[in-house]
């Protein structure tokens, strides 16, 4: 649970019952007789949604999420520390080994080479981008180095991930091409 505002119910107003009843949310039991409930993960991302839309259409006193009306406000604070608990799905290091010895170490996308940029410093550098999304098979399987996985360069592989729902190297890269061509 990460808490990102403290609202006084007598004064701010509450995310309500109402709301959290309505939609795919009402899947969820927000009344349980018992402590300790968890949310769906499948309901996460839209409790989310709906979480930042209440946010930042409310009246809400110390709201992180609306810009400061103090317009001499200079400085912001950041580093307060926030531990997280995550399902990571592991990745099997020889995969990539036979990935990268396959396809080298050049981005398949849009063609960015570490070494030939940086030298010694970037030589064998690359993220290695799996096709179907780890996290979406939900257990383990049997992983093929050369038609599952790609090497694409950091910049690359945080574009394809950037919606929920990942780009394909092709698409990315008519992307690039596309945009490319506007200068």
């Amino acid at each position: 649970m990460d808490f990102e505002v403290l609202l006084n119910a007598e004064k701010e107003p509450i995310l309500g019952l109402d709301v959290l009843q309505t939609g795919k949310l009402s899947e969820q039991n927000w009344s349980p007789r018992a402590s300790g409930s968890s949310i769906q993960a499948s309901l996460a991302d839209e409790l989310e949604a709906v979480w930042f839309q209440f946010l930042t259409t409310r009246p809400i006193r110390n709201n992180p999420f609306i810009p400061s009306a103090d317009a001499a406000q200079k400085t912001y604070s950041e580093g307060t520390p926030n531990q997280v608990l995550v399902t990571k799905y592991e990745r099997n290091p020889h995969a990539k080994r036979l990935c990268l010895e396959h396809y080298g170490y050049t981005c398949v996308v849009c063609g960015f080479n570490f070494e030939n940029a940086y030298g010694e410093l970037g030589r064998e550098f690359i993220h290695v981008h799996h096709l179907t999304q780890v996290a979406s098979i939900r257990k383990t399987y049997d992983v093929d180095p050369v038609k599952d996985l790609r090497p694409v360069c950091p910049n690359c592989h945080a574009m394809i991930h950037r919606n929920k729902k990942p780009l394909g190297i092709e698409e990315l890269q008519t992307m690039i091409h596309a945009n490319s061509n506007k200068d």
